[in-house]
């Protein structure tokens, strides 16, 4: 809850400054919408999800066909994992993402492309109570054990927004850059159980979302 805390303070006080230094130009999104996400990793074999996320966003003028963009989102993000059993196990991961972004101005006012870092909050994993002491393929793990992941992670953004002033269309994609099992690897027991292997895992995310500009 204290980072949860800390990152919409952040937001709000973005969205000040950039109100402040930009009022001709500055419109506050809220945005809603679908996401498909998967886990690239050596360790498990992994399946995409499907989840959704929705947030506000500040963009403002920064230089020429220049914009910037603050933003606050809240996600949960799904995907699957192998069982021993050929079983897929449903894993989803919630949390709350802050960003802060460049964008050209492609036509302006109604196509942009839009990049830059997101710093992620999440929570441990949920999955199903009937597939909790599942054995994970390839491992000796129950599904229950890699639960407690990494509670901050950064994402990569690169993103197409299109539409006009009020309403628009957007698609964009994040890759983890960050491990978002490492949590996991400072427990002994769990990477013996792992095979004597470090855990490595990464998720990226295919978003759609829908922006009304206040």
């Amino acid at each position: 809850m204290k980072n949860l805390f800390l990152a919409i303070v952040l937001l709000v006080s973005l969205s000040s400054f950039a109100q402040y230094e930009n009022r001709d130009g500055n419109r506050i999104g809220i945005s809603g919408g679908v996401n498909q996400s998967t886990l690239f990793g050596s360790n498990f074999s992994a399946k995409p999800g499907n989840g959704f996320a929705g947030g506000l966003s500040v963009r403002g003028n920064y230089y020429n066909n220049w914009s910037m963009i603050y933003g606050m989102q809240f996600f949960v993000n799904k995907f699957s994992l192998e069982s021993t059993l050929k079983q897929d196990i449903d894993y989803s991961l919630s949390g709350v993402q802050v960003r802060l972004l460049l964008s050209y101005n492609v036509v302006k006012d109604h196509v942009s492309f839009d990049f830059g870092p997101v710093l992620q909050i999440n929570g441990k994993m949920s999955i199903n109570g009937t597939d909790e002491n599942k054995i994970l393929n390839g491992t000796l793990l129950r599904a229950n054990q890699i639960v407690d992941v990494s509670k901050i992670n950064g994402n990569a953004y690169v993103g197409i927004s299109a539409g006009g002033k009020v309403v628009r269309l957007v698609v964009f994609y994040e890759y983890g850059f960050t491990n978002v099992f490492g949590n996991l690897n400072s427990q002994d027991g769990l990477t013996l159980l792992n095979g004597n292997r470090n855990f490595k895992g990464n998720i990226g995310t295919l978003s759609g979302q829908i922006i009304f500009n206040l």
